[in-house]
C-alpha cells in the first residue's frame, strides 16, 4: 500500500474513538431500555399487584371480623361482641379505599369487575344480614337466633367469601407472572451491562492492537533504524510502515540519511584534499624554517659584520641603513619562527597527559624570571587545577599572557593575578593585570594574526602571541576572550580562557 493511501494516525485514532463511541452508545441504550423495563416490572409487582394482594387479604380479614362480631352478638346479645364488627368496618374501609385506588392503576384494569363484585357482595351482606340482625337482636333476640336467620347470614357470607377468594385466585398468577417478568428484566440488565463491558474491553483491545500495529511497532522499528544510522551505519536504508505519518517520517529520515551520505562523501574528498594541503603546508613550513632562514641568517650575519667592521668609518646614513637591514632580517626570522609555531598547533600533536597547571606556572615564573625582576613585577598565582592536555602548548598560553601583562605595564609596578574556578564541565582561568588596558573595540582584533595595537618602536613583538594562545585553547576544547567590561580600563585588562575538566576528577 502506498503512503498516500494509508490511514493517518489521526484517522486511525478517529476510527478507534468512533468505534468505542458506537459500542458505548449501543450498550448504554440497550442497558437503559433494560433498566426501564426492569423498573416497570418492579413498579407493577411491588407498587400495584403486591399491595392489591395484601389489600384483598386485609379486606377478607376485616369481613371475617365483622361476621364473627355479628354472629357472637346474635347468639349472646352481649354488645361487647360488636367491637370486632366495628374494627372490621374500619379495616374494611381502608382496604376498600386501597383496592379502589389500585383498580385504577395501569395493569389492574382486568380486576375492576372483580373488585366491584366483592364490594357489592360485602355491601349486600352488610345491608341484607349484618345491619338487620343487629337491629333484630335489640328488638327480638330470640328471632335473631333462629336457624333460618343464621342460615341466611351464613349463605350470604359464603357468597362474599367466594367472591374474595375468586379475586385472590385470579390475582395470584398475575402476580407470579409479574415476578417472573421482574426476574427476567433483571437478568436482561445484567446481561447488557456485562455484555457491554465485555464488548468495550474487546473493542479497547482491538483498538490497542490496531494502534500497536499502525503506530507503536512501526515507530519502534523506525527508532531502531534511526539509532543504527546515528551509530554510523549510513548505508542502512530507513523504511517505514503503518500509519502515513510514520511512513512519511521514515522517508524524511531516509532522505536526510541520503544527504548525509552525500555530504560525508564530499567531506571525505575534502578531507583528502585537506590532508594533501596540510602536507604541502608542512613542506612549506619546513622550507620556511630551513631553506628561507638560511639566507636570512647570512644576510643578518653579514650585515652585523658590516656594522661591526665599518661602524664609524662610513657616514651616519650608511650606519643607519645597515641597522635597518640587521633589524629587518632579525624580525623576519622571528616572524617565520612564530608563524611556523602557529601552524604546528594541532598538527604536531603530542599525547595528552595530566597537566598540573600550578607546576606549569612555576616553570613560567622561572622562564620570565629576568623580565619579572627588571620590571619589579609581582606574579600572584591562586589555586590551579590539573587538566588533560599538552603541557608544552599550555605553558605557551600562560607564558604569553603573563609576558604581555608585564610588557604592557602602566606606571605602577606590574601585578599579575592568575587563578581558576569551576564552571559547569570546564575550568575557567583568569589572567588579570594592572597595565594600560585594551579598548573594547579591539576585543576580537587582538586575536587575529599579526594584528598590533602599538608600533614596533614602542612595544616589541610579532603580533602572533594572542592568536596562538586562542588556537591552543580551542585545540584543547576551550575558548578564550577578553573581559570587555574591564576592557579600556586604564587599571589593566583581564583575559579568560576555559579548559575541559577531566571527567574522572569532576
Amino acid at each position: 500500500m502506498s503512503a498516500r493511501r494509508r490511514l493517518t494516525a489521526s484517522q486511525s485514532f478517529a476510527i478507534a474513538v468512533a468505534l468505542l463511541v458506537v459500542v458505548g452508545v449501543l450498550g448504554t441504550v440497550a442497558s437503559l431500555i433494560a433498566l426501564s423495563n426492569l423498573n416497570d416490572a418492579r413498579v407493577q409487582l411491588t407498587d400495584r399487584l403486591s399491595p392489591a394482594v395484601i389489600s384483598a387479604s386485609d379486606f377478607r380479614s376485616a369481613l371475617i371480623d365483622q361476621e364473627t362480631g355479628v354472629r357472637g352478638y346474635a347468639l349472646t346479645g352481649d354488645p361487647t361482641y360488636l367491637d370486632p364488627y366495628e374494627s372490621g368496618l374500619r379495616d374494611e374501609a381502608r382496604a376498600r379505599a386501597e383496592l379502589d385506588r389500585l383498580s385504577k392503576q395501569p395493569g389492574l384494569e382486568q380486576f375492576r369487575e372483580d373488585i366491584a363484585r366483592i364490594f357489592a357482595a360485602a355491601r349486600g351482606w352488610q345491608e341484607g344480614y349484618a345491619l338487620p340482625t343487629i337491629a333484630l337482636v335489640k328488638s327480638d333476640p330470640q328471632q335473631a337466633r333462629t336457624p333460618q336467620a343464621t342460615g341466611a347470614g351464613k349463605a350470604r357470607f359464603d357468597g362474599l367469601r367466594r367472591a374474595v377468594t375468586d379475586f385472590q385466585t385470579r390475582l395470584a398468577p398475575v402476580r407470579a407472572e409479574a415476578r417472573d417478568t421482574l426476574d427476567r428484566n433483571a437478568n436482561y440488565v445484567l446481561f447488557w451491562v456485562l455484555g457491554t463491558g465485555i464488548v468495550i474491553l474487546i473493542s479497547v483491545g482491538a483498538v490497542a492492537w490496531v494502534l500497536r500495529g499502525t503506530l507503536v511497532v512501526p515507530l519502534q522499528r523506525l527508532a531502531g533504524a534511526v539509532r543504527g544510522v546515528a551509530r554510523g551505519d549510513f548505508e542502512r536504508e530507513v523504511r517505514g510502515s503503518g500509519a502515513r505519518e510514520v511512513v512519511d517520517l521514515a522517508d524524511d529520515v531516509d532522505d536526510m540519511r541520503t544527504r548525509i551520505v552525500s555530504e560525508l562523501e564530499a567531506l571525505r574528498v575534502a578531507e583528502s584534499d585537506l590532508r594533501r594541503s596540510n602536507a604541502e603546508l608542512e613542506q612549506f613550513a619546513y622550507v620556511a624554517s630551513h631553506d628561507l632562514q638560511e639566507p636570512l641568517r647570512k644576510v643578518a650575519s653579514f650585515c652585523q659584520l658590516l656594522q661591526q667592521r665599518y661602524e664609524g668609518q662610513l657616514d651616519a646614513r650608511a650606519d643607519q641603513y645597515i641597522g635597518f637591514a640587521v633589524d629587518g632580517a632579525t624580525r623576519m626570522q622571528d616572524l617565520i619562527n612564530d608563524l611556523l609555531a602557529f601552524s604546528r598547533v594541532g598538527r604536531m600533536e603530542q599525547p595528552h597527559t595530566d597537566v598540573d597547571c600550578a607546576a606549569v606556572m612555576t616553570r613560567v615564573r622561572a622562564d620570565l624570571g629576568r623580565v619579572i625582576e627588571e620590571n619589579e613585577a609581582e606574579l600572584i598565582v591562586g589555586e590551579l587545577p590539573t587538566v588533560r592536555g599538552d603541557a608544552g602548548l599550555l605553558r605557551v598560553v600562560f607564558q604569553n599572557l603573563c609576558a604581555n601583562a608585564i610588557k604592557f605595564r602602566g606606571e605602577a609596578p606590574p601585578v599579575v593575578h592568575v587563578d581558576a574556578e569551576p564552571e559547569e564541565a570546564f575550568w575557567r582561568f583568569r589572567v588579570a593585570d594592572n597595565g594600560i588596558g585594551i579598548d573594547p573595540e579591539y576585543a576580537e582584533r587582538i586575536f587575529v594574526l599579526f594584528q598590533r595595537l602599538h608600533p614596533r618602536t614602542q612595544y616589541e613583538g610579532t603580533g602572533i602571541g594572542l592568536a596562538m594562545c586562542r588556537k591552543i585553547v580551542e585545540y584543547h576544547g576551550g575558548r578564550m576572550w577578553l573581559d570587555t567590561e574591564r576592557a579600556g580600563d586604564t587599571q589593566g585588562s583581564t583575559f579568560y580562557f576555559t579548559l575541559p575538566m577531566d571527567p574522572e576528577t569532576r
